[in-house]
């Protein structure tokens, strides 16, 4: 009985002993776990200063200070190999743009060019084609109510003069549409003809704008000084303006050479958006001597460019309409040069007078430009 006693109590003295000892050893490998535990809770708290080499040793993979240094690039450009003004500087810096929250750059162009430019500007074209085409519906043709033909023509505009117009009017026309296509053609044509199409037409189109751009600067130059003399303002002009030329009645109000509504064209069109945009087509060209072409700049420079452009053709959409079918006769005057007498007293009549007083000359041109003259449609 004894033995049986001593045997029992040496096997629990073993497994109190070997209980222990099983403690101390998780004891013991819990504390180098601990350990680490705690040491990599303090590196997960890395410093906001670390550079990329220091966040890979606190936070492996954290790739933070990289992308800090691209958002701040626009304040402190980096450092690149490739050359170019803005070289380092991957995002442009804080602006705000009329029209645009307070975002970068690149982000507050884009704001301005899609929420303010192309919706205003598409819905200013197509209320001015709504107008214009409720106006022909409405009224038709204008002229034809003075005297019948008389035979005797008088030179309206000269060879140079038309060349210069003609000139001037296939660059816009081939700057215009091609804007519009730029500007709008994803919403209206890429959906009906697909992106192979859409994308050789555009290319092709953009090539053109391009080329366009500079003959259109030139030929806007030389019509400007062309017309000058005969569109400085005169007092009889407010009251063509004042009457919308009597429009809305039976008969014109006189007018020279030019009316009210010509010289405002002339004027706010030609010399005025002219110029803007001209100016900032021309450095998106960048074709001005002198500019490093930063993206701002460009950012700029396109916002000017596409609100003019918008107002341009806008204003020149009536002057093509009194020009082509808006007018009787208006369209044979700058085609062939010349105009009946009953057309200048019935559309010019201040002018006309001028003419029959022998204040300005009834042919203008040479003698063999005057034997080539043709008949006339009024």
């Amino acid at each position: 009985m004894r033995a049986l006693i001593r045997c029992l109590l040496l096997t629990a003295a073993m497994a109190g002993s070997g209980l222990a000892s099983g403690q101390a050893a998780s004891e013991a490998a819990a504390a180098p776990a601990s350990a680490a535990t705690a040491t990599a809770t303090a590196m997960a708290e890395p410093k906001p200063d670390e550079t990329q080499a220091q966040r890979s040793k606190t936070q492996p993979g954290n790739n933070a200070p990289f992308w800090r240094s691209v958002r701040d690039s626009g304040n402190n450009a980096g450092y690149t190999s490739l050359p170019g003004p803005e070289n380092g500087v991957l995002i442009q810096s804080f602006v705000q743009y009329p029209g645009s929250a307070l975002t970068t750059a690149g982000e507050a162009w884009r704001q301005v060019r899609n929420q303010w430019l192309l919706p205003y500007g598409g819905a200013l074209l197509f209320v001015v084609a709504l107008a214009l085409g409720l106006f022909y519906w409405r009224k038709g043709p204008l002229g034809g109510h003075g005297d019948p033909d008389t035979g005797r023509l008088i030179e309206r505009f000269t060879p140079l003069e038309r060349a210069a117009h003609w000139t001037n009017a296939i660059a816009f026309v081939t700057l215009a549409v091609s804007g519009l296509v730029m500007a709008f053609g994803k919403f209206t044509l890429l959906p009906l003809i697909g992106s192979t199409l859409f994308g050789w037409l555009t290319y092709a189109l953009k090539t053109a704008h391009n080329f366009a751009g500079p003959l259109f600067a030139v030929s806007l130059v030389i019509v400007f000084l062309t017309f000058l003399r005969d569109n400085w303002p005169s007092k009889e002009d407010w009251t063509w303006i004042v009457r919308a030329g009597g429009l809305f009645g039976d008969h014109e109000v006189p007018s020279h050479r030019f009316n009210g509504g010509e010289k405002v064209v002339f004027w706010l069109g030609v010399f005025g958006l002219g110029m803007v945009v001209v100016g900032s087509g021309l450095v998106l060209d960048k074709l001005l001597p002198g500019l490093d072409y930063f993206r701002g700049d460009m950012q700029i420079a396109m916002m000017i460019h596409g609100a003019a452009t918008v107002l341009m053709m806008a204003m020149f959409a009536g002057h093509i309409y009194m020009g082509t079918i808006g007018m009787k006769g208006a369209y044979g005057a700058m085609r062939d040069g010349y105009v009946d007498e009953s057309w200048a007293k019935e559309h010019h009549e201040l002018w006309y007078d001028d003419i029959k007083a022998g204040k300005i000359p009834a042919q203008r041109s040479s003698p063999a430009a005057a034997d080539l003259k043709p008949g006339h449609q009024h």
